[in-house]
This record gives structure tokens, sequence and C-alpha cells, in this order.
């Protein structure tokens, strides 16, 4: 019986053995199995990693490419500063052209062509020096169709814009072609000759009292050029920088310390990502103190007088953004960019031929708008608000940032009243004068006391 029981008790412990070996097994059997399946996971894992690395980084070289394609092809395009002084020194070579600035360009290279700052291809602008002096140097690179409002209302028309006046003709003559065009664009004015004579004065640079073929050449292109024109005709007022020479259609303009008005440049990738509103507020972060902004602004609303019935007509401001304007080291404001500032008789002869079906195609920059006569499918002439009202729509924000208190309700009810001017300043010239007047005697009692005054 002792045997029996002994015997079932080795066969238990046996069947467990047996259990232990094989639960033994198997577990080192899932072990292993384990053990040479991690270093697959591992190497999935890795190569997973490396083709979304490579991806990205393929991904980001691409578009790295292109912005830089792109960024290059616009520079390209917009400054071709190189090509414009070889096409000008050609022709001065040839005795095609003259000027205070062509033996500085093209001889003594003592006039250099610096920072690129043109913003259209057909109009290349560099900062530049000439001897001691700091300026803005500004060449025409391609023809403009005459009067397309989509472009520039220059008045050009020919293959050349240096074909004119012709060999054999007299300083007369000259001087008559000269009269014509200014009455095209400026319209009649009393004192027109007075404008004739600064030009023939201007021509000769070299003060000789003759005005040579060179010279004439010279003079004629720049006439067709709405910023030229404007220098003449305000070259006695502060708010335009002094003509400091020419060669051909190329000229000088002294350099504005600082520009523009008011803004802050930003990469275009970051301009996506910024709401409107806050853009707004972000370019008034970097302005002068209060009263030299009063002083600034100020500066317009004069620069808005001499322009409304000047000497010699008038002008429309059709672009009144912050880019065309700057300021000097006095807080005096002045004209960086005055190709959209052009003579009302050749905007309204612009317009009368301009066709239309609406009133949007009425348009020429970003502020000069008429109305769209819808029986003849001609735009009308007349601008459908003022110079004046176009100032104040760009100086709101600018004017009313950190504005004193004691004034803050006053000057934004004075600027909401300039703003909401309708019609051409002649139809309503007592109502412009009297706000004109009121917002600057606004601004100077305010800072007349201190020293940005």
């Amino acid at each position: 019986m002792y045997f029996f029981a002994s015997y079932g008790v080795f066969l238990l412990l046996r069947q467990v053995s047996v259990v232990r070996c094989s639960l033994f097994a198997m577990a080192r059997g899932l072990f292993s199995w384990v053990w040479l399946r991690k270093p697959i996971y591992i190497q999935a894992r890795f190569s997973y990693l490396h083709m979304k690395y490579m991806f990205f980084s393929w991904l980001a070289v691409f578009v790295g490419s292109w912005v830089v394609y792109v960024e290059y092809s616009s520079y390209s395009e917009l400054c071709r500063g190189q090509a414009c002084k070889n096409a000008i020194c050609d022709k001065y070579r040839k005795g095609l052209i003259g000027g205070s600035a062509c033996s500085s360009l093209c001889e003594k290279d003592t006039l250099y062509l610096g920072k690129c700052l043109s913003s259209k291809p057909n109009n290349q602008v560099y900062s530049g020096g000439w001897g001691d002096l700091e300026g803005v140097i500004k060449c025409q690179m391609e023809e403009v169709p005459r009067y397309d409002p989509g472009v520039e209302m220059e008045h050009r028309k020919e293959a050349s814009p240096f074909n004119k006046p012709t060999k054999g003709i007299s300083v007369e003559k000259f001087k008559a072609i000269v009269l014509s065009h200014l009455k095209t664009k400026v319209g009649e004015q009393a004192n027109l000759q007075d404008l004739v004579s600064l030009v023939l004065f201007v021509a000769d640079y070299n003060k000789d009292g003759l005005i040579s073929l060179p010279e004439a050449r010279s003079m004629w292109a720049l006439l067709q050029l709405n910023e030229f024109l404007l220098a003449l005709v305000l070259q006695d007022r502060e708010h335009t920088p002094r003509l400091l020479g020419f060669c051909g259609d190329l000229y000088v303009m002294e350099k504005v310390p600082y520009a523009p008005l008011y803004g802050i440049s930003l990469p275009w990738a970051v301009e996506l990502w910024i709401p409107a509103g806050l853009r707004r507020s972000m370019d008034q972060w970097f302005t002068p103190s209060w009263p030299r902004k009063a002083k600034i602004s100020i500066g317009l609303l004069e620069l808005v007088e001499d322009v409304f019935h000047g000497t010699f007509g008038s002008f429309l401001m059709c672009d009144v953004s912050a880019a065309d304007f700057g300021y000097n080291d006095r807080h005096d404001l002045k004209v960086m960019d005055a190709r959209h500032i052009v003579p009302e008789a050749t905007f309204q002869e612009a317009m009368r031929e301009q066709r239309c079906n609406v009133d949007e195609d009425c348009l020429y920059g970003t502020d000069c708008r008429t109305s769209c006569d819808l029986t003849k499918h001609r735009c009308t002439p007349e601008v459908t608000r003022p110079n004046l009202a176009k100032a104040c729509s760009s100086l709101k924000e600018y004017l009313l940032r950190g504005a004193p208190s004691d004034i803050q309700d006053e000057l934004e009810k004075q600027l909401y009243a300039c703003i909401a001017l309708k019609g051409s300043a002649e139809q309503m010239e007592m109502e412009h004068s009297l706000i004109l007047n009121n917002l600057k005697t606004l601004l100077w009692k305010k800072i007349s006391h201190t020293k940005d005054s």
C-alpha cells in the first residue's frame, strides 16, 4: 500500500516537472521570438523616420529654392541700374544728350549707384553718392504709352525720348515747343512764360547763356516726367527735394533721410499671418513723438496748399500713401515719389479719353477717381475726392495715436470732417480752405510752445 502511494506521488511530481519544463520552453521560445522581432521593429521605425526626415528636407529645399528664384527674378527685373547707366552713357558719348551729371556718371565715376529702391521696372531708383552729396538717382528704362491710367500718366509717344528737338532748330523755336508742351501739361496759365524761362535756365547746366542741342534734348526728355515737372514748379518750396543734376532723362534728387512717413517692412511670409487691424497698429509703432508728427502733418497740409491752385496750375495727388513721403532732421515733410502727383489738365484730358462701363473703370493711381458717364461710356473729368480728403485719410491714425487728451476729440472731429469732403476742390473751395486752416491752426497752437515747432 505504501509502495503504491509513493509511486503515485512520484508520477505527480514527474508530471509537474514536465509541465514546468514545457512552460519554461514556451517562455524561452516566446522570448526568443520577441528578441528576434525587436531589431525588425527598430529598423522599420528608423526607416519611417528617415523617409519622413528626407521628405521634409527636400520640401524645405524646394520651397527655399522657389523663394530664392522668385526673389532673384524680381530683383533682376526691378534693379537694372547698370543697364540704365550704360544706355545713358552710350548716348552721352555719342553727343546725343548732356547735363550736369553726365561727366561724373560716365567719365569720372564720382556719381555712383548704390542700393536699389525700384518698385517698377520702367522707373529705376537707386540711392547713391555724388562726391560729398547723398542723393537718389532716378532713371527711365522703357517707353511708357501715353495716357495709360494703369501705368504712368506721362506724355511720351516718341520712339525715343531724345529725338527732339532736331538738329538745326533755333532757341526761339525750342522755346515755342516747350511753351506748347507746358500748355498741354498744366493748361493755360497767365505766367507760363516764367515757367519756360525756368526750364531754359535749368537746361543750361554749364551757365554759358546758350542752350546746346544735347542740353535741349535732355530737358525735353525730362519734361515728359510728372515728377521732374513738379520739382521745377515747387523748387522754391521746402516740401520738394532739391534737384541736384541730370543727364538725359536720368536725374539726381536730394536724399530724404527718413522714409517712409510711417510703417514697417515685414517679409511676405509674416505678412500673411498678421490681421489687418494689428498690421495697421504695427505701422504706428516706430514713429516720432506726437509734436514732431504734428509738424510733419502740417507739412503735408502745406503741400496740399502748394499743389492746389499753385503758381503754375493745379496738381492732383493720386497716391497719398506713407511710402511716398518722408521727412528730414528738422521734421519737414518731403515728397519721396511724385510720379502720381499729376497736372490736373493732363489728368482731365486722360479721363475724357478713357472708356468705361462702371465708375471703377475711371481710376488713376490709388486715389484719383471720377465717375462714368453711361450715356457716352466715357469718364467724367472731375475727381470725386479732393487732395485734402486723401491727405486726412492718410494722417488719421498717424495723428490720433498719442495725441494730447485735451485736443483728441476736436482733432478727431476735424479729421473726419476733412475725410468726408467730396467733389473737386473748385466746387467747394470755401469749405476746403476752412477745414485746412482749422486743422493747421489746431496743430500749430498745440506745438508752437515746444522746440519741435
